[in-house]
């Protein structure tokens, strides 16, 4: 143990923290204009939105930030993990994705209690990535934080699995139900799909909330019956991106792989 928290204090400094300056949370009047227009969209004339404008529009949102990091990785001691999880964060965190991303050998707090401080940062976090290699299977600690990451969200779709020379027989039973991202054939696409992931999850949680709305002023207004009912199942969820899931993303990989 003593030598994990020497390795942990050595490989902190390599990486600077991300999170000095944070970028300002969408104003309640600037939300609350941009879905009245979606509302109205249906009734008017205009062109359908681009992409960069739909991405603009998750990244941006209130929800979004209503968690502190987009995605938490999870890895191993080892020192070949490390680097790995260190060239997926510079991927994610660099411009144009500029995703919020928590490391827990870089973010955890000098003289905090690591435990404490990884299981707020999974529940603070949009999604989490676990990095599982050989090493990974080897550490009690990696078993736990797998169990912590279960805990919080079974059978959710906030959960990446990423495999990096493992065998399918070494995959863990935990997590037969999930699919996973292979980084051991190709890396860089590998990146390109996690990034897709995060923000097709981000894009859910601005397209359900519009829906959401839609529906409740339809049903102020006395519109549309189903409105309510569709209103109240939305909000009883208590994450409105869970219903639609990532693995919409994961079944198109094959098939359009280029465009990833």
């Amino acid at each position: 143990m003593h030598g994990w928290f020497q390795k942990l204090l050595n490989s902190r400094a390599v990486l600077p923290t991300q999170h000095e300056h944070k970028a300002k949370v969408t104003t309640p009047s600037t939300s609350s204009s941009f879905t009245s227009s979606s509302c109205s969209s249906s009734s008017s004339v205009g062109t359908v939105p681009s992409k960069p404008i739909k991405l603009q529009s998750a990244l941006s949102s209130h929800l979004r930030w209503r968690r502190k990091y987009d995605l938490l990785v999870c890895h191993s001691v080892a020192d070949s993990d490390i680097e790995e999880a260190k060239r997926l964060v510079s991927f994610l965190e660099a411009s144009p994705r500029s995703l919020r991303c928590f490391l827990w050998q870089r973010d955890v707090c000098l003289g905090g209690a690591v435990f404490t401080e990884f299981c707020q940062a999974v529940r603070e976090s949009h999604l989490q990535a676990l990095l599982i290699t050989p090493n990974f299977l080897q550490e009690d600690w990696c078993k736990y934080m797998m169990h912590q990451v279960l805990a919080e969200g079974p059978m959710s779709n906030r959960l990446i699995p990423l495999i990096q020379n493992l065998s399918p027989s070494q995959y863990p039973q935990e997590l037969k139900f999930y699919f996973y991202i292979n980084l051991s054939s190709n890396t860089d696409q590998g990146y390109r799909l996690i990034n897709k992931t995060v923000l097709k999850y981000l894009e859910d949680l601005v397209k359900n909330e519009k829906a959401h709305d839609c529906n409740v002023d339809s049903s102020s207004n006395g519109i549309s019956g189903e409105g309510s009912s569709q209103g109240d199942e939305l909000i009883s969820n208590n994450d409105p991106a869970e219903a639609s899931g990532w693995l919409g993303v994961m079944q198109k990989t094959d098939k359009s792989s280029d465009d990833i």
